[in-house]
């Protein structure tokens, strides 16, 4: 398998990645940045890649302890070179597994927070790509109900559950978290100034109601089409998104 080597958060964290199938987008960042998490509060990444999201949130955040699980065994050996790398050896583990059947070092209620970029398309609604590892990471194995019901199993009682997706499934995740979660905030990712959103993060608290709010979210790309300094500060500087 060919890889490159790239640069994110401006430099401040280098990964590496298949040069064709799985490549990591703007999305596992945004992810991240939405996370938030207390001194020494345990954090799950579901669906890890390569590492981006982990690797991204142990950057902005020099007190979090993340493990991450990731189905793909060759995705998972990047992941882990890529830990190494960036020396985050100490505080940050990527586990190959699957989400159903996860390794018994992930305990159910056992962390405080929850984040998951999961595959966005359903396998009877699109083309596979003939590339494997793409179609794996972009195309669902499990359906979206499954994936969030096994994401909430490990989340403590009153834990942070944390998702980025496709913003037409957004009702579905809604449905799918019903009653589990609740003080849902809802923050849609415009690709530009009065432009629909496409990708939406969906953060609430595991065994707590409360009523959704819809936040203002963040326009990405200005006339030019260059990122909003809003944008740039969180993927070329590492700076938070406040939901």
């Amino acid at each position: 398998m060919n890889e490159t080597l790239d640069n994110f958060l401006g430099g401040r964290a280098k990964l590496v990645q298949p040069s064709e199938g799985y490549r990591a987008g703007i999305d596992p960042i945004f992810l991240a940045a939405s996370i938030h998490p207390k001194p020494k509060e345990k954090i799950l990444d579901v669906g890890s890649g390569v590492g981006v999201a982990c690797i991204s949130l142990a950057v902005r955040c020099l007190e979090a302890q993340i493990i991450g699980l990731e189905v793909q065994e060759k995705l998972v050996e990047l992941a882990q070179t890529n830990i190494r790398a960036n020396k985050l050896e100490k505080r940050v583990e990527i586990l190959n597994g699957n989400l159903e059947y996860p390794p018994v070092l992930l305990k159910e209620n056992s962390f405080d927070q929850v984040m998951t970029n999961p595959p966005y398309f359903e396998e009877k609604r699109v083309q596979l790509s003939p590339v494997v590892g793409r179609a794996q990471a972009n195309t669902e194995t499990m359906d979206l109900g499954t994936w969030i019901k096994c994401c909430l199993k490990f989340l403590k009682p009153k834990g942070v559950f944390t998702m980025i997706h496709r913003t037409e499934r957004l009702s579905e995740i809604c449905a799918h978290l019903g009653t589990k979660v609740g003080d849902l905030v809802i923050y849609p990712l415009w690709p530009g100034a009065n432009k629909p959103a496409r990708r939406v993060i969906i953060q609430g608290r595991k065994n707590i109601k409360g009523e959704p709010r819809l936040a203002r979210g963040l326009i990405l790309h200005g006339a030019t089409e260059k990122y909003t300094p809003e944008a740039e500060a969180i993927l070329r500087h590492a700076q938070p998104i406040v939901l």
